[in-house]
Formats: C-alpha cells, sequence, structure tokens
C-alpha cells in the first residue's frame, strides 16, 4: 500500500507537516523555534504532530549558547556540525568542535552542546523517542558554561524552569550560517 503525502500547511512561522504521510520541506521554509539562552532551530515537524520514532532538529547557536542542559537519556542521539564551532561537554569532558565533526552518544552519555568562536554554529541533531528516561546530573564543566543544573533532577520542567520559553517564528536570512 501506498504511503500518501502529507500535506504540508502554511502557518505564520512557515510551513508545517499536517498528517503522517511523507514530505519534503526546506528547512528555510519550516517552522522554526528560538529561544534567548538556547538559541534557535527547527524540527521539521508540527508541534501537534511530532515524529514518533526519532527526532530530527537542526539548531544554530550563537558563542556562549547551549542548546539545553547537560543529560544524559536513554536513547541513542547523533550529531553533525554543519557549520561553524561549538564546544561538547560530554561525560564531564569539553572538546573543541567544527565543520562536519559528527558525535556519537549511546544511551545515557550525558552532554550537550554550546556554540563557540566568532559566530554561529548550526548542528544537525537526530535522536530516538520511543523512551522517556532522562537525567540531568550536576557537572562542574555544565555549570562554567551555564549549560548545568545545580540540582541533580530527572524532571524537564524542573531542569529549565530558569529559562525563557521557547517560540515558534519563520526563518530568518542568516539563520542558516
Amino acid at each position: 500500500m501506498p504511503v500518501q503525502e502529507a500535506k504540508l500547511v502554511r502557518t505564520e512561522n512557515g510551513l508545517a507537516p499536517e498528517g503522517d504521510g511523507w514530505f519534503v520541506v526546506n528547512a528555510r521554509e519550516a517552522v522554526w523555534e528560538e529561544n534567548a539562552v538556547m538559541g534557535a532551530g527547527t524540527g521539521f515537524e508540527a508541534a501537534s504532530n511530532r515524529f514518533p520514532d526519532f527526532g530530527i532538529n537542526i539548531v544554530v547557536l550563537e558563542p556562549g549558547q547551549p542548546n539545553c542542559m547537560y543529560h544524559g537519556e536513554n536513547e541513542q542521539e547523533d550529531f553533525l556540525v554543519l557549520a561553524g564551532e561549538c564546544l561538547l561537554l560530554v561525560e564531564g569532558e569539553e572538546r573543541p568542535l567544527g565543520p562536519w565533526d559528527f558525535v556519537h552518544c549511546p544511551a545515557w552519555t550525558e552532554h550537550v552542546f554550546v556554540g563557540a568562536g566568532d559566530g554561529p554554529c548550526a548542528i544537525l541533531m537526530v535522536g530516538g523517542r520511543r523512551n522517556k528516561g532522562v537525567l540531568y546530573p550536576v557537572v562542574d564543566v555544565a555549570l562554567r558554561h551555564k549549560a548545568g543544573v545545580e540540582t541533580e533532577t530527572r524532571d524537564g520542567k524542573e531542569a529549565y524552569a530558569p529559562f525563557p520559553e521557547w517560540t515558534n517564528r519563520p526563518y530568518r536570512d542568516g539563520d542558516l550560517p
């Protein structure tokens, strides 16, 4: 049985798929999200219709911006730096990364990315979504980069409570370096 193409619906913030079928959308036309502390990006999906098996995002970080809070989770995640420079904070260590550096994180690998260098960094991020376990540990290197929690938690709402909400918006010229 053929899989139907999902309709792309134009919203005030860009194109979003409606339904579960296949689709093609350019990152510059998709709905973007931004957070003053944690950068901007697109996940290519509608908030009301998330991909069930894995998430795929392009995240753009300015120097000093973490993409999230330092964490480990019970799903594999993989990352490819597309442009710019960033720091990978992983298992309590700091690693500088640049274009075309690939990072593989098996389940429970503690990590976060922080923008570095002189301009924006774009990272392709892919991770499983079937399981829900996550741990936000207290780790010095993450705290030094304002990317860590001061009290260990498994609750994402608690980990992100000090930060502004993500807001939807359209792509802006220059978002992708």
